[in-house]
This record gives C-alpha cells, sequence and structure tokens, in this order.
C-alpha cells in the first residue's frame, strides 16, 4: 500500500546537540514533533511515521571522503579530540560524544525519505532534521556535519532519476549541496538567501551558475538584508516556478531552514511564518506540477527556537500530509503548558498575522528595488541556459 506521506522522525534524531548556548538546540526538533503530534498531523489519513536507522559509512562516503568520515569518529568516540582541518572542534561545530551516530540518522532519514518516493512507497517524505546544507565532502560547516541532502540526492541519481531539482529556502546559502553537484547538469541546485555580503557563508552570488557542462544548473538569489515577505515571495516565484517547469526534474528536494523569519538571532531577513507557509505551499503544488508529486522536503536552519522554528515546521508537515494548518488555528494547550514549564514563552497561533502577499514579477520589474535587481541579476545569469527570457520569462 502506498503512504501518502512519509515522516521520518524518532526522538534519537534529538540527540543531535552541540552543547549549552549553542544555537541548533534540539529543543528546536523537539518542540516541533510534540507541536505536530497536538495538531494530529502525525497521524493524518494516508500519514506514516518511520523510525530511523544509522547510515553505513558505505553510505556517508556517497558524498563525503573516507578520511573525513573517519575523522568525524574519532572525535565522536572521544570528544576531547578535535580535527581543525576537518572543520570539527571549532566553535559552529563543537565536538560530542556520539557525534557520528547522530550525524549519519540524519543522514539515513533524508536518504529513506528519498527512496520512500522513488520507490513509490510515498507521494511526499519529509525529514524536518534533516537540511544540514553545509556540510563539504571533507569538513564540517555551520553546524552541519554530514550533508544529509547531498546524500540523499545522490542516492536519487544512483536509482536511475534523470533530473533532481533542489530549492533552498533556508537563510544561509546552501554551499555544501551546490558544491557537491557544481559540475552535475542532472542536479539543478537553487539557493533563497541573505545575501554574502552581510551573513555567512559569504558565497551565493547569481554569476555562480555551475561548472563547466552544467552551466545554469547553480542558482543564486541573494537578497539584501531585511527583506520581507512581500520581497521573498516575489524572489521566490520570480525564479523557481519558471526554472523547474524548464528543467522538469523527476523529484524535487527543498530544505526549509526557518531562519529567514523576522526573530531569528543569527540572520537580517524580515520573513514572517505565513511567508514560509505560502513558500511549502507553493512547493508542493510544483512538485504535484512537475514530477508526479514526488517531493522529499527537510527541516534546515531556523534558532527561534520556540516562536518559529515548530510552527513553520508543523505547517510544512501539514502540507505534505494534504491536511494543511488553517494559519488562525490555536496552538494546543497541552503543547503551549509543556513551553511554559520548561520557562519559554509560547506562541498563541499558528499565523504572525501577515497576509504572505506579493506582486508578481508579471507585473512588472522595478530596478531601482534592491529585491528586483537582485532577482533580475539571477534571471540575467540563468534564464538563457533554459530558453528563458530574464525579463519576461
Amino acid at each position: 500500500m502506498v503512504d501518502r506521506t512519509l515522516v521520518v522522525w524518532d526522538d534519537a534524531l534529538a540527540a543531535h546537540d552541540f552543547g549549552p548556548g549553542h544555537p541548533m538546540a534540539p529543543l528546536r526538533l523537539e518542540l516541533t514533533a510534540r507541536l505536530a503530534r497536538e495538531l494530529g498531523l502525525l497521524d493524518a489519513p494516508g500519514v506514516r511515521v518511520a523510525g530511523v536507522r544509522i547510515a553505513p559509512d558505505e553510505l556517508i562516503s556517497t558524498v563525503h571522503s573516507p578520511a573525513y568520515v573517519a575523522a568525524v569518529r574519532r572525535v565522536s568516540a572521544d570528544p576531547r579530540l578535535v580535527d581543525v582541518a576537518h572543520g570539527l572542534g571549532t566553535d559552529d561545530d563543537p565536538v560530542f560524544a556520539g557525534m557520528h551516530e547522530t550525524s549519519a540518522r540524519v543522514v539515513a532519514a533524508s536518504v529513506d525519505c528519498a527512496e520512500a518516493v522513488w520507490s513509490g512507497a510515498a507521494e511526499h517524505a519529509v525529514n524536518v532534521s534533516g537540511g544540514m546544507h553545509h556540510a563539504m565532502p571533507d569538513r564540517a560547516s555551520g553546524f552541519c556535519i554530514y550533508n544529509d541532502v547531498a546524500v540523499a540526492i545522490n542516492h536519487l541519481l544512483d536509482q536511475g532519476a534523470r533530473r533532481v531539482a533542489y530549492v533552498d529556502l533556508d537563510v544561509h546559502h546552501g554551499d555544501g549541496v551546490e558544491a557537491a553537484f557544481w559540475d552535475d547538469p542532472r542536479v539543478m541546485t537553487m539557493s533563497l538567501h541573505e545575501s554574502g555580503r552581510t551573513l555567512f557563508p559569504g558565497t551565493g552570488w547569481p554569476e555562480e551558475t555551475g561548472g563547466a557542462g552544467a552551466e545554469g544548473s547553480a542558482v543564486n538569489v541573494a537578497l539584501p538584508a531585511g527583506t520581507q515577505d512581500a520581497g521573498w515571495l516575489r524572489a521566490l516565484h520570480a525564479v523557481v516556478p519558471p526554472l523547474l517547469r524548464a528543467f522538469a526534474p523527476d523529484v524535487l528536494v527543498t530544505q526549509h531552514g526557518a531562519d529567514a523569519h523576522a526573530q531569528d538571532p543569527l540572520a537580517n531577513l524580515a520573513v514572517s511564518v505565513d511567508a514560509q507557509r505560502s513558500a511549502a505551499r507553493s512547493l508542493h503544488d510544483l512538485a504535484h506540477e512537475v514530477c508526479g508529486g514526488r517531493w522529499v522536503a527537510t527541516g534546515g536552519g531556523g534558532y527561534d527556537l520556540v516562536d518559529v522554528v515548530p510552527r513553520v515546521w508543523a505547517h510544512l508537515l501539514g502540507i505534505a500530509a494534504h491536511a494543511p494548518v488553517p494559519p488562525a488555528t490555536l496552538v494546543p494547550e497541552a503543547w503551549r503548558e509543556d513551553v511554559i514549564a520548561r520557562g519559554w514563552d509560547p506562541p498563541a497561533s499558528m499565523t504572525d498575522g501577515s497576509p504572505a502577499w506579493y506582486s508578481p514579477w508579471e507585473a512588472g520589474a522595478d530596478p531601482s528595488d534592491p529585491v528586483d535587481r537582485a532577482v533580475l541579476a539571477t534571471r540575467r545569469a540563468v534564464f538563457p541556459n533554459h530558453g528563458l527570457d530574464p525579463w519576461f520569462g
């Protein structure tokens, strides 16, 4: 029997803990899972929740070098060690006991999602613990140890997918996934992020469009700091749908980092929960339009642990389950009580009260507007590679 939606979740995924004070606290995953349960999303018709395994080294090494995997294993077994050459033991990526095992579970969760969608066992699949898009083949970077998304995409290619599209909504450039497929025309990576002029990792410029033989396969929209809902959604819709339709992927993989939100402490965009919900709905609809509904979705960044991340990812789960949560829905009281008991002030509802409105590109562009300039730079750099007009598509 085909599941409409597969959700890979196990409490062990929340063991990915860099320690006290680190922005990527496992609380955000714990609260997301509990909120989804309280909203009834994990029990919705057609939803199956699957446990998680530890990915074998052979699978991880389809993207990461064996030497790097061995380095992660060493520091994982003895957290007194550091290996700065491999990015292990830095402020961003401190070492902790069991680092390899917890990171390998995240990889397995995303690969299992990809396998379920590709095999037809599920139409959509979600791993909110995934989206570790900064990890490079030979080093950790930006809170990311293993690049689960890149391993999952590589698995899809190994299983016979001819083309895979990846859309990254995290406020930070999806540099690790882009690097993994820089020379591969079978994979289109699209990243909508805050400009590297003001944010880590300092990359993701519109002129970065892919390696020799893969020109136009890397797509970067570098938005100015302060971009709000209308500009963010306008940029997304001006770039992603026309390219997805032209590329015609077999599978759509998306990363839903929640750190573009106005309250995120590590970035400078001003995007609401409502706009991120709207973006997830649009990507869901595009998956049905361009690739028969084959959609793999992951989490990603997001460091407002209570007010933002659980709501954004609960909305994602609801959309993937074909049971979208109306924005005005009140947050379940049991969840609120749990949050209060932990010493936090919980949100009251599933909305920020934003209309999530935007003016479509087709209504006319304004070259004096910084968001439109960013969008036009991307369209000029990439669209001609796909037979599209930069101004009119």
